[in-house]
């Protein structure tokens, strides 16, 4: 049995390094990864190979770094050649960028069978890209991977069958779980010249956040806010700070005192600042699994998420709006020992990826088309 596994983006590259590791267990199947080069900055790409003992890729498919209407069609002209290469008999594709739609689609054109990982999450908003990219890959998936209850309530609802499905838990886990150690070892959080629980650490990306002058205005006064009470660790993503520059607001957000602009960090240092750190806030969605299984509270700023466990069972706190009155309230429970109790979801146990290879094991394989 041949699988390539597809990466593109930083959060795949966490999910899919245990599962390469876990497949390679099995002497008869052959795991191979495509990287897509969807994200081709250095900080968001390559150092996840080397802190995630990930071989280099046996595909780079270095595509253009433009729309994702654009991207989506080199990926599946180059993707293509690579299917009719390696023949192989799965594609596994995890989470909901463009890669994995662009891929899923290549496939599924070739009579690839595909297997889809974090199958079934919703947030119910189709103007999301994410949304649009993981209900349609689940459309073609043959085989779903779902990381919680939610998950099995939406495929069920939206008519795939159950034999298709499988409750797993998280993948994301499973590389926090095993690098948490490590990342403490590194202590970015001292080479800093930080004490645990001194700092907020905050990430903003998301289109609906960043790409408008108003909405980097409302970032710019929570990061003031929050100043005043904390010390700020701002990461900063290639688009936020494009944005920043593109609107004249970099200046402004460089002279806020108390704030500490920070490049895009490696998998080990975030881990390490994530663990550390008095609250999160955020527009991510890994970042509200991750901090409910460290128990940090979380600040997350979207209308809605496809990750309900986080806000039911864990540390995450919606909030629909970029109001710095709804940080302060937040950020006053926490800081006076009023932050909810947050506890891990099922099967959120750092084993996830053994029982993906297992399933996918001894699935049959598919007679390809003639």
């Amino acid at each position: 049995m041949k699988i390539l596994n597809i990466v593109g983006a930083r959060p795949n590259f966490i999910k899919v390094a245990p599962l390469h590791k876990a497949f390679r267990t099995y002497p008869a199947i052959e795991s191979k990864i495509v990287h897509t080069g969807q994200h081709y900055d250095t900080q968001l790409s390559d150092i996840f190979f080397h802190q995630l003992d990930l071989p280099q890729p046996d595909y780079q498919l270095n595509v253009c770094p433009e729309t994702p209407t654009r991207q989506t069609a080199d990926i599946l002209l180059k993707f293509e050649q690579v299917l009719l290469t390696e023949q192989p008999d799965w594609i596994l594709v995890v989470g909901d960028v463009t890669s994995t739609l662009a891929c899923a689609l290549a496939a599924s054109q070739a009579g690839v069978c595909i297997a889809h990982v974090e199958a079934g999450l919703r947030s119910g908003d189709r103007q999301m890209p994410e949304e649009r990219n993981r209900t349609i890959t689940d459309a073609l998936a043959e085989l779903l991977f779902v990381t919680e209850p939610a998950g099995l309530h939406n495929l069920r609802r939206e008519g795939i069958s159950d034999g298709r499905v499988h409750f797993v838990g998280n993948v994301m886990i499973d590389t926090l779980a095993q690098y948490r150690q490590k990342a403490n070892e590194l202590d970015t959080v001292g080479a800093m010249g930080l004490i645990s629980g001194s700092y907020v650490l905050m990430t903003m990306h998301r289109p609906s956040n960043v790409d408008s002058e108003e909405g980097l205005n409302r970032i710019l006064k929570i990061v003031e806010e929050t100043a005043c009470r904390k010390t700020v660790l701002f990461s900063l993503h290639p688009r936020t700070k494009a944005s920043l520059l593109r609107n004249g607001l970099m200046m402004r957000l460089m002279a806020i005192p108390n704030v500490r602009l920070l490049e895009p960090q490696g998998y080990l240092e975030f881990l390490n600042l994530m663990e550390h750190a008095t609250a999160i806030i955020t527009d991510s969605g890994g970042i509200q699994e991750e901090t409910t299984y460290l128990n940090v509270p979380c600040l997350t700023f979207r209308n809605s998420t496809e990750r309900p466990v986080t806000v039911e069972l864990g540390t995450n706190h919606l909030l629909a709006d970029l109001n710095p009155e709804t940080v302060r309230q937040k950020l006053t429970e926490i800081l006076e020992g009023r932050a909810k109790m947050g506890s891990v979801p099922p099967l959120w146990d750092g084993q996830t990826a053994g029982r993906i290879a297992e399933i996918m094991h001894n699935t049959p394989i598919r007679i390809k088309k003639a």
